[in-house]
């Protein structure tokens, strides 16, 4: 799929830049498509159009029911095309496809559907005494977001501003042009008004430019958590808006009471989902010192018997890291364990045998340190540390000592023990014998994780501001 142009203010333009994006497989480097590079100027020019369909336009001025029906015939196009999605992430970013059929495109799309039905739960106006309080459109939002999920994380912001009425200039990852470039395929035959949303890939200089343009009103990023700090303070300078959704190192407490089969099947999910690329992966298993052998014996067995190659083979579990630059970036981390003095039960560094793309060893590490950087830091593939404790309180420590605060999990036969386990650890989502956050509750983190929430009803109130009128009379 190649792309010439630049989805700005309602119609294809060519680019002010003549740089572009040569997207190839991560699993054998063949060509998968080319997009451009949008510039400072490109982001400028769609910004313009975006403030103005906001100031001139008729979509804030528009009632939230007629948003939503111009939204449900997108959606609808949308769904007729989930399955190209779905094999275009594949192939731009190694996605497996167990995982991207589920989640890279109809994820999305069942995110949508229900942001428009949350748009029914949203107290749009209410009338306090001789005050009408009004949610009204934050203004224009620039998305900027990562190559992970990169249609979830999309739809996770462009549809509560939509509905918000707000104007949108979204900025995907270079390594994921492509299949941004397919939603604003999707954009043009839509019947949104000019200007309301362009889609402009770009690199440093066009993520930067959005951030600081001064008529953008709010910025909505997920990312990295180094990122997510210098946007958090030049939105401060400006006293502009925004939202972080950003990293995580998320830690399962696994019970002395927990069933082995079900957690490490439950694990084999929610540590490895999306070949370990996932803000939320589980990938601190704090276990039992009374079942620690046990239970890394299990979870070596697990690591060590998922298929790994092409990920559009429907059979392998894990695919290729995303790039070249993020494979040596994941397989630094397989030596540092084993320099910190970490035991390798299953992968360790070292290249994939017969596979010559941008594959690591699926590791597993035991006698691990919270202290350890492997403990500490965002890995971001699939490399899982078992951490022995004590007892529960020991468990919970470790679990909140972490700079980040997004996901984590409990297994345990005894759910109501769970839920107070759940309730004493500092993180955004939390799950009992499972982790999979859903689009109906809110998602973001504590702490270096991030500010803001996305999913539910909650998403859409961060793309508003309150507004009060006095001397209005009740109807």
């Amino acid at each position: 799929m190649n792309y010439e142009r630049l989805f700005v203010d309602g119609e294809w333009q060519a680019p002010l830049s003549t740089e572009t994006f040569d997207v190839r497989s991560p699993h054998d480097d063949r060509p998968v498509g080319t997009a451009p590079c949008g510039s400072a100027s490109d982001i400028d020019r769609a910004v313009a159009a975006a403030r103005k369909a906001f100031d001139e336009g008729p979509w804030p001025r528009m009632s939230v029911e007629e948003r939503c029906t111009v939204l449900r015939k997108f959606v609808d196009a949308y769904g007729a095309r989930t399955q190209q999605m779905s094999d275009l992430i594949i192939a731009e970013m190694g996605s497996p496809r167990w995982f991207s059929d589920l989640g890279q495109a109809n994820g999305p799309w069942a995110l949508m559907i229900q942001t428009l039905g949350f748009s029914d739960e949203i107290a749009w106006e209410q009338h306090r005494g001789g005050t009408l309080v009004r949610k009204a459109p934050t203004g224009v939002v620039g998305i900027i977001t990562p190559w992970n999920v990169p249609q979830v994380t999309i739809a996770a912001k462009l549809f509560p501003a939509l509905v918000a009425g707000c104007t949108v200039v979204v900025k995907p990852a270079p390594e994921t042009p492509l299949d941004a470039m397919l939603l604003a395929e999707i954009l043009a035959d839509s019947a949104l008004p000019p200007g309301v949303v362009a889609i402009v890939p770009g690199g440093t200089a066009a993520g930067q430019r959005l951030v600081t343009h001064p008529d953008v009103d709010k910025i909505a990023f997920t990312g990295s958590s180094a990122v997510g700090r210098w946007i958090g303070a030049e939105c401060g300078k400006q006293l502009k808006r925004f939202s972080l959704e950003l990293g995580g190192k998320s830690a399962a407490i696994v019970c002395a009471d927990a069933s082995l089969e079900r957690t490490v099947a439950g694990l084999k999910f929610s540590s490895f989902l999306n070949n370990g690329e996932a803000c939320v992966a589980q990938t601190r298993v704090l276990a039992p010192r009374e079942r620690y052998d046990e239970i890394v014996m299990a979870l070596a067995e697990m690591t060590s018997s998922l298929p790994v190659g092409d990920p559009d083979n429907a059979h392998n579990y894990i695919g290729p890291l995303v790039s070249a630059r993020h494979r040596e970036r994941v397989a630094s981390y397989l030596d540092i364990g084993v320099a910190e003095g970490a035991r390798v039960v299953a992968g360790g560094p070292g290249e994939v045998d017969g596979l010559t793309g941008h594959y690591v060893k699926t590791t597993l590490f035991a006698d691990v340190d919270n202290r350890m950087r492997i403990a500490q830091e965002e890995i971001f593939g699939p490399v899982v540390a078992v951490i022995p404790y004590d007892d529960i309180d020991h468990a919970v420590r470790l679990a909140n000592d972490s700079d980040f605060g997004l996901a984590g999990s409990v297994w345990t036969k005894d759910r109501a023990a769970g839920v107070e386990i759940a309730r004493r650890i500092r993180t955004g989502t939390f799950g009992i014998n499972a982790y999979a956050p859903g689009f109906e509750s809110p998602f973001g983190g504590f702490k270096a994780s991030g500010i803001g929430r996305e999913y539910g009803p909650e998403a859409i109130e961060e793309y508003v501001e309150l507004q009060s009128i006095q001397g209005v009379p009740e109807a």
